[in-house]
């Protein structure tokens, strides 16, 4: 069956000279949560920014292999077809309109549905069902809200431009841990409820692979281990260098640190 979203051996390099990825691969299927995990400096949101077009505003570019959203290349397409095609990028840090109330927010969010028919109040009324918050501030300005409520913001631009497929990069960056949970437990919920696949940057392994399907797992620009999430969760290499669990106290490894990639063909099998 044909993946959502594929990314076959991709490598990017940033300024002509700093190669970022190296041969890169996964696969986004339909409907599905896919967490895509690693320390930082992995290339987690470089691999988002290959994705939708966002790349050269940092002066860097996919030097080789393909990126295909629906059966189709995504070279030379621009960042706003890709939204208007189904394809949102959340990016780190929220980065809502800080000037605008969170009315505003969301309607600047419809202009991602140029030449769809919709009902815009019913998709108002949805952002609100997942963030009833979001309804009680909606005439605050959006520089005014929580962190957490900020990212609900987020999610909730991302639900008006009704995507098929939502890049969300660290949500949980900066949030308390009640909130972490509230915020995804709301995701798998949209997950569940649209069928709204989701690939999922985070540092936060355990709670990405609670809610994700299948899991990759990144270290110096390429994927060193994937898998079903829930073998991810038991597999000794992530509990010890992504779970915390075994290991010296105190003692913080990485897959750099050792010659464990050959492990990948044994946990395969």
């Amino acid at each position: 069956m044909e993946a959502l979203l594929e990314i076959d051996n991709i490598e990017v390099v940033y300024n002509k000279a700093v190669q970022v990825l190296r041969g890169l691969s996964l696969r986004v299927p339909h409907g599905a949560i896919v967490a895509l995990l690693g320390s930082n400096g992995a290339g987690k949101s470089t691999t988002l920014k290959s994705v939708s077009g966002l790349l050269a505003l940092e002066n860097g570019e996919v030097t080789a292999g393909e990126i295909r959203f629906k059966g189709r290349s995504l070279k030379g397409v621009a960042p706003e077809k890709l939204v208007r095609g189904g394809l949102f990028h959340v990016m780190e840090g929220r980065r809502v309109f800080e000037d605008l109330t969170v009315e505003e927010n969301l309607v600047a969010a419809t202009y991602a549905l140029s030449g769809r028919k919709n009902s815009l109040h019913d998709s108002y009324e949805l952002v609100y069902d997942y963030f009833p918050r979001l309804r009680d501030r909606r005439k605050q300005l959006a520089g005014y809200l929580s962190g957490g409520e900020q990212q609900m913001l987020a999610l909730g631009r991302a639900l008006i431009a009704q995507p098929e497929l939502i890049m969300l990069d660290e949500p949980s960056l900066g949030l308390a841990p009640q909130l972490v949970e509230e915020i995804f437990t709301i995701i798998a919920r949209i997950n569940r409820e649209q069928g709204t696949a989701i690939l999922l940057v985070e540092q936060n392994a355990a709670v990405s692979l609670a809610i994700a399907s299948y899991g990759y797992i990144m270290e110096n620009g390429k994927i060193v281990i994937d898998g079903p999430a829930d073998r991810l969760a038991t597999n000794e290499d992530v509990q010890e260098f992504y779970l915390g669990v075994g290991g010296k106290e105190g003692e913080v490894r990485s897959y750099r640190d050792i010659k464990h990639y050959k492990r990948r063909k044994r946990w395969l099998s």
